[in-house]
């Protein structure tokens, strides 16, 4: 049963009370009816002018940004190596970049319509050239806490995570930490990067080198090395690229990162531009364009 609120009954006015209510009623019309006195019609004009005045008030911009740097000076300067394909690769002779995280910095830089200035670095040095001299650092880069003390990252990219490569016939010689980790085992490294600090942590009883990145995997073919361990990423690349190597367990990586770009510490306007960037370029078919090239179109980065 739905209920209904109780229903008021009116009360009969004695006398007194109903002149007491008309008098009531009529001081009320005179009050209404007055003209308002000075100060009454003082403060209403302040109170209209403040609200005029909050209303018209610009909106205030948060400080400035690497952004605002980058738009005014119509250049913006990218560090990467040039030392780590499919990412980011560096021809000698032409002084030409290349790669997959080269051609979406120049999509970036169409779209805040300005110049590429590229700053050449190393791993050993990637931190400290790109806080002295860089917008953004492209090129393979993993996220790490280290690293995230002193930069922002953008929206990754990609997920990964650390696995082996070497020739095919050793595939499983290689499937597991404690293999690798032993003094018969030479494992090769560019110096600086996360696989040099990798494989110090997880194979300290095994021999390492270090060699340049762009012949290392030359090394192990020609049987200098015995494995790699390295991004996942790069190891389906050079599975694709040569032969003699196979990748050992793409799918079961040792760890779990993701691959981002190097951005302004504290900058939340940059970060944000370059965010929605990427996003649109992840979801229009941009960067499975720039790609595919790469990988071919059958790999699932």
């Amino acid at each position: 049963m739905t209920s209904h609120p109780t229903a008021l009954t009116p009360t009969a006015l004695t006398p007194t009370a109903a002149l007491l209510t008309a008098a009531g009623v009529a001081v009320a019309l005179l009050a209404a009816c007055s003209p308002a006195s000075e100060a009454d019609v003082d403060a209403g004009a302040d109170a209209s002018a403040e609200d005029s005045t909050e209303q018209a008030a610009p909106q205030v911009l948060e400080d400035s940004s690497r952004l605002d740097e980058v738009l005014d000076a119509g250049s913006l300067a990218v560090c990467t190596t040039g030392d780590y394909p499919p990412f980011t690769e560096l021809d000698e002779e032409t002084g030409e970049y290349t790669g997959i995280d080269v051609d979406m910095a120049r999509d970036l830089a169409d779209h805040l319509a300005v110049e590429v200035e590229w700053v050449q670095t190393t791993w050993d040095d990637l931190m400290d050239d790109y806080l002295a001299q860089c917008d953004i650092a492209v090129g393979g880069i993993s996220i790490n806490t280290a690293r995230s003390e002193q930069v922002f990252f953008s929206a990754p990219l990609m997920e990964d995570g650390k696995t082996p490569i070497t020739r095919c016939e050793n595939v499983d010689d290689y499937r597991t930490i404690e293999q690798i980790n032993d003094p018969d085992v030479t494992s090769i490294m560019p110096s600086g990067g996360t696989n040099e600090i990798f494989a110090q942590e997880h194979y300290p009883d095994g021999d390492l080198v270090t060699h340049d990145n762009l012949t290392i995997f030359d090394q192990i073919v020609d049987g200098e090395a015995d494995v790699m361990t390295t991004d996942r990423s790069e190891v389906l690349w050079i599975a694709h690229e040569y032969d003699e190597l196979c990748a050992v367990n793409p799918d079961e990586p040792f760890d779990y990162f993701e691959k981002a770009y190097m951005l302004p510490r504290g900058d939340t306007v940059m970060k944000h531009y370059v965010d929605q960037w990427l996003t649109m370029a992840l979801n229009d078919g941009t960067y499975e364009e720039i790609t595919e090239p790469w990988f071919g179109d059958d790999v699932d980065l």
